[in-house]
């Protein structure tokens, strides 16, 4: 499913900025917030993938 392979591919690239923000890098930190923001919502399109197959059957 595209939606499940873009959700993966964000949270992996959030992954580094995630332990530069955790040593004080602030600019790391603005990066993982505005990640975690595009991963809320390839959440919510995965959420709405799996309704509309789960209605098809």
């Amino acid at each position: 499913m595209e939606e499940y392979e873009k959700l993966k591919q964000l949270v992996e690239s959030a992954s580094e900025d995630v332990a530069k923000a955790e040593g004080g890098n602030k600019a790391a930190g603005t990066r993982v917030r505005k990640t975690m923001q595009e991963i809320k919502e390839a959440a919510q399109d995965v959420r709405k993938k799996i309704l509309e197959v789960r209605a098809q059957d």
